[in-house]
């Protein structure tokens, strides 16, 4: 069923592709058995590629509730341009990771950089804290929305039971992990569908305000500047949850190897992707505001359905479906994307090497998909998910700050590795700056629960040296790893 891909490292920091060889009987009895290359398939088009990204980005959170940033910012106009300001940073970033993409041609994103900028100390680190804790618990959070979203309409009298929502959550998770396992085709034919169904979602909101504005409903816009007074503390907070709103243009990188001439697509990609983001994020925001006030966004728990109960009538029965299948389309898209880093890190040995297995026919890394399943499980039904999350929200900008940082180091280390595309100096220095800003600034706000988080990543290290440095390991022990 599976065939081991070996990788090829060479100097200049491009990578061969991840492939397996195996020998197959011949068909002709008088004939050697012939080799047989094994490899991910390159089925990620352009537009695969933009609806990998937008699919990913646009979840649950600007339907929902976009109050965290109106709320640190304390007024109306502020939170639109710290909207503005984070989808521009955001792009900054994504512009950092399509020259990284197509100068290191290697699936696995975050990981992949660190290791070519850092070395594999930093790089174990970084896929050890995304396997046990950030991917599953991410992952269970934005199928328990999927999950209430999608009984929202059989219990519009009643409160949802926790258990039909864990159940139906459950079922989610498993149909995503089988999709991914089955067919990368269909997985991003659907990602595509899904997509589709987020901007049409965000279109029932944005054309009916933009009607309210013709309409001259702009009261909510008046004396926009005034209102609390944002403090020192609070505008940083309000990046923080547009960042985080925003996060997602960096897995298309996780599957680098996949994508039809990355070289060309990888930054298109990025730069349609987040030019319809920002924009959409944007307006959005806009058309709450030409129906609810600030105050009455701050007290709603579900922005977008208060703003159709309003607006729609019975139509409004529609929001939470649209809302379902976005987090529907969440799940895939990161699911699709990490389960290329484990694949990847498996390859470098620093994951079982089991997780480096394709499907012989299915042409899937099967393996490393369905690493994620029993873990989302345990962390769905024990875990305390939003304590995780923000335990370790902090890693994944120190990562990603690191990542751009890496990028700078890469200008000066390897000045002659090939650059199709390349970016001014000043947008990785800027990103990464904010980035390690948005972390320092965590560690003086929230102390407790950043340096838990803290020390949660810092498992890595000692792992490192029981998993991958240690040589004398009993042969029990290798069994176990695979090796």
């Amino acid at each position: 069923m599976f065939r081991k891909a070996a990788v090829t490292s060479v100097t200049n920091g491009s990578y061969l592709q991840g492939q397996a060889n195996g020998k197959l009987p011949s068909m002709d009895s008088g004939q050697p058995a012939q080799e047989e290359k094994v490899v991910l398939k390159k089925k990620v088009t352009l537009l695969r590629g933009i609806s990998i990204i937008i699919g990913t980005i646009i979840g649950a959170g600007i339907f929902i509730s976009p109050k965290g940033i109106l709320k640190n910012t304390g007024s109306v106009g502020m939170s639109l341009i710290v909207w503005t300001a984070c989808g521009i940073l955001s792009l900054f970033g994504a512009l950092c990771y399509a020259e990284l993409g197509t100068c290191i041609k290697k699936s696995g994103g975050h990981y992949t950089y660190i290791l070519e900028a850092f070395g594999p100390l930093p790089a174990f680190v970084r896929v050890w804290v995304e396997l046990l804790i950030i991917r599953p618990a991410a992952t269970a959070v934005i199928s328990l929305a999927f999950g209430r979203y999608i009984l929202e309409p059989f219990f519009m009298q009643c409160e949802i039971p926790e258990l039909a929502i864990k159940l139906i959550t459950a079922v989610g998770i498993t149909l995503v992990m089988v999709l991914n396992s089955t067919s990368v085709s269909w997985s991003a034919r659907i990602q595509i569908f899904l997509t589709f169904c987020k901007l049409v979602a965000i279109l029932i909101i944005i054309v009916p305000g933009v009607i309210q504005l013709i309409k001259g409903e702009t009261r909510h816009f008046k004396n926009a500047f005034a209102g609390n007074d944002a403090s020192v503390m609070g505008l940083p907070l309000a990046f923080y949850s547009g960042m985080y709103a925003y996060s997602g243009w960096f897995y298309l990188n996780f599957v680098t190897e996949e994508v039809e001439n990355p070289e060309k697509n990888i930054p298109l990609a990025i730069c349609i992707s987040m030019i319809i983001v920002t924009v959409g994020y944007v307006l959005t925001n806009v058309a709450y505001f030409t129906t609810i006030s600030a105050g009455e966004l701050l007290l709603s728990k579900a922005v977008a359905v208060t703003f159709a109960e309003r607006l729609m009538g019975n139509f409004s029965l529609a929001v939470p479906v649209f809302v379902a299948l976005s987090c529907f389309g969440s799940m895939n898209g990161g699911i699709f994307a990490v389960s290329r880093m484990f694949f990847v890190a498996s390859r470098e040995g620093h994951l079982p090497e089991i997780l480096s297995m394709i499907h012989v026919r299915k042409h899937t890394p099967l393996p490393a998909v369905i690493v994620l399943h029993p873990l989302t499980m345990i962390m769905l039904f024990n875990g305390d998910l939003y304590s995780l999350l923000n335990f370790l929200s902090f890693a994944r900008w120190l990562f990603i700050g690191l990542v751009v940082a890496g990028l700078i180091y890469l200008r000066y280390k390897r000045p002659d590795m090939p650059r199709p595309f390349k970016v001014p100096l000043f947008i990785p220095a800027l990103f990464s700056f904010t980035c390690l800003f948005m972390v320092a600034l965590s560690l003086y706000s929230d102390p407790v629960n950043t340096g838990i988080g803290f020390a949660i990543t810092l498992t890595g290290v000692p792992a490192y040296y029981l998993f991958i440095v240690w040589d004398k390991k009993p042969k029990w022990f290798r069994k176990l790893l695979g090796k």
